[in-house]
């Protein structure tokens, strides 16, 4: 338990990115048609129109992997305290939150572009913990 009292600010960090991406994948994956038809229609007078599908897969790739890196650096903070995989999912997810950031940007959604900042806040403090370690 001495792991977990130590990282626990991390932790609950890293919770929040596995529940932030794992279930936005998970939704992803299970209404694909109704993600691709609303992003289509939210891309349609940009330079991505035509790369909708691919996009939508490559997030959604990444998504997951992010989600379950972080969920794999929780589990060895609490095993032996160390934050290799903790990194590796929170620089992730930085990225993703960067490319999800670009695109609102892209389709002049300033509203939805908030939104990701609001995520990323969280997600770059837990990097500069991580990285201070």
């Amino acid at each position: 338990m001495t792991n977990v009292h130590e990282n626990i600010t991390e932790i609950l960090l890293l919770i929040f990115l596995i529940i932030t991406f794992l279930q936005s994948g998970f939704d992803k994956i299970t209404d694909w048609k109704g993600n691709l038809s609303w992003l289509t229609g939210h891309f349609s007078e940009t330079p991505l129109k035509n790369t909708v599908p691919l996009l939508l897969g490559i997030i959604l790739v990444i998504e997951v992997i992010a989600g379950a890196l972080c969920a794999v650096g929780v589990v060895q903070f609490i095993l032996d305290g160390q934050s290799t995989m903790a990194i590796y999912g929170t620089i992730l997810s930085c990225i993703t939150l960067l490319f999800l950031l670009f695109g609102q940007r892209i389709a002049k959604d300033y509203e939805g572009a908030k939104t990701i900042v609001i995520y990323f806040m969280p997600t770059i403090f837990l990097l500069y913990l991580l990285a201070n370690k």
